[in-house]
């Protein structure tokens, strides 16, 4: 490889309108990937409107220190150059006198290369600079970068970013470096194919700095899997239900909608429109996807629930009674995990008694890691109480975490597949017999159009991780009682919409059994 700059199609080295970026760092590069607004309002957005970090977050960011610590100790000593933060130049300065002094292990260190364009600099700061054999213009050494990552697996953007810092050092040290690193969590280390990752590389720099270079924030895209925990996601989310934006709807993938955009299907009202078999030929579409797509908009501007059409089964309707059996008795079975601790410590139950009218709450719980056992054993003592009671669940989670536990405590593979054959996934049940005019199809979007809510507002999966840590950090049993209660809201929303769905499917039961009455 070529220690030179890297080679931009012409219309990224073209000014289209007024320069604002002056330093292009690896963490503006690395969000770009993720989303390229965030990295526009980064670099531009009134940060007053920012929300604070989550708990969770918090936590993650807490997580990766631990992580990014634990690495660097097997790399003592470090070196580190000493500058005001965001003082690039300094930081440069600083860095690039240790790498001619010819130091071990550099960490932090920051690397500034020209780009194409004359009034943006390329800004790289690796985790760590270590030293090599070989030859640059330091003298018989060259240097590599790791980048240290809380991730297990070495994501696309990861990679990306590792060939940033090798071409930024390559432009710096006057030769590319052997390697490019990520120092991942569980002890990984995964060297980047740099010969692969630099013409990603290339492409992704050439429109980061098209975009960045302009005086209009690119189109916002809700994707909540992602849009979730970024501190610009109020504003952007304002923002797209304010013009009702497409990507509020399920099944609109940044893909999809591209296509639609092309076809002119830019709106609720014009999707809710269009004829499914218009759409169905279009890449990434298929006949389901495209008739889910209108009904879709259709329930989102009527604010209604539609059945889904199924050619296959009698009178269009997919959902039949067995989907939903009933019985006696029925439980509502719902799990919380630490998966930083690998820990599977409760199992909520709620038992609904038809004939008594009693709903009880079941709290399985392990309070340390050495329960977990209990709480398994605990859990099928309770299910097997109830011999004939269907079990619904939601996601397939449940039933995989119980499939994973009966292998690891060594129950038998009959008594395994006898529970799950009473499992029942009212999340596949919805998805497959109707549509709702809502923006996902979690539980806690289901339920609350639904007319269900949960006690404590700020309650969600993310949280109760975080309330499991405070717990076993502090023994403060509030956060117990704040994961009980969250579990048990989510076992009672759960049942509430298997029985909003029987209801809502009965009508349609009874046109099949009595089609002339």
């Amino acid at each position: 490889m070529s220690g030179g700059p890297l080679r931009f199609p012409a219309e990224a080295t073209t000014p289209t309108s007024q320069a604002l970026i002056r330093w292009l760092t690896d963490d503006v590069l690395f969000h770009y990937q993720r989303c390229n607004r965030r990295a526009f309002l980064d670099l531009y957005g009134d940060r007053s409107q920012q929300r604070p970090p989550s708990d969770y977050l918090l936590k993650l960011r807490q997580d990766s220190n631990l992580h990014r610590q634990s690495v660097l100790e097997s790399f003592q000593p470090l070196s580190r150059p000493q500058f005001a933060t965001g003082n690039w130049v300094d930081g440069a300065r600083a860095t690039t006198a240790l790498m001619a002094q010819g130091v071990d292990v550099i960490h932090q260190g920051v690397l500034v290369a020209p780009s194409s364009l004359a009034e943006v600099q390329l800004v790289s700061q690796p985790d760590l600079l270590v030293k090599q054999p070989g030859w640059s213009c330091w003298g018989h050494w060259v240097y590599a970068p790791i980048d240290i990552k809380l991730g297990k697996k070495p994501k696309l953007d990861y990679q990306v970013v590792a060939a940033y810092h090798a071409y930024v050092l390559s432009r710096v040290q006057g030769v590319w470096p052997a390697t490019s690193s990520l120092a991942l969590r569980g002890g990984q280390h995964y060297p980047i194919d740099l010969d692969r990752l630099v013409l990603k590389l290339q492409d992704i720099l050439s429109h980061c700095l098209q975009d960045l270079r302009s005086t209009q924030a690119p189109e916002l895209f809700i994707s909540h899997s992602r849009c979730d925990m970024c501190h610009w996601f109020n504003q952007c989310y304002t923002q797209a239900q304010a013009t009702r934006h497409l990507s509020l709807l399920p099944g609109v993938t940044p893909a999809r909608y591209q296509f639609l955009k092309q076809h002119h299907l830019t709106t609720v009202a014009a999707l809710a429109a269009a004829n499914p078999t218009y759409l169905a030929h279009l890449p990434g579409f298929g006949e389901q996807v495209a008739e889910k797509l209108v009904h879709q908009a259709q329930a989102m501007l009527d604010n209604r629930a539609i059945p889904r059409s199924a050619p296959h089964v009698p009178h269009g309707f997919p959902l039949w009674p067995e989907d939903l059996p009933e019985g006696e008795v029925e439980l509502y079975f719902d799990i919380e995990a630490a998966p930083d601790q690998n820990l599977i410590y409760l199992h909520g139950v709620l038992a609904v008694n038809h004939r008594t009218g009693e709903e009880t709450f079941h709290a399985l719980l392990a309070e340390t890691q050495r329960q977990e056992r209990q709480a398994w054993r605990d859990f099928l003592e309770l299910v097997h109480a109830y011999p004939h009671a269907p079990i619904y669940h939601f996601c397939p989670y449940e039933a995989q975490t119980v499939r994973k536990l009966g292998q690891l405590y060594g129950t038998p593979n009959r008594h395994v597949n006898a529970l799950l054959d009473r499992f029942f996934d009212v999340h596949k049940c919805i998805t497959e017999g109707v549509t709702l005019p809502i923006e996902s199809y979690a539980l806690k979007h289901i339920a609350r159009w639904m007319g269900f809510d949960w006690r404590d507002e700020g309650a969600n999966g993310a949280q109760s991780i975080c309330w499991y840590n405070a717990w076993a950090e502090t023994g403060d049993r509030t956060y117990l009682d704040a994961i009980l209660r969250y579990n048990e809201d989510d076992c009672r929303a759960t049942y509430h919409v298997k029985a909003w769905l029987a209801q809502f499917a009965e009508p349609f039961w009874e046109q099949l059994y009595n089609p002339i009455g």
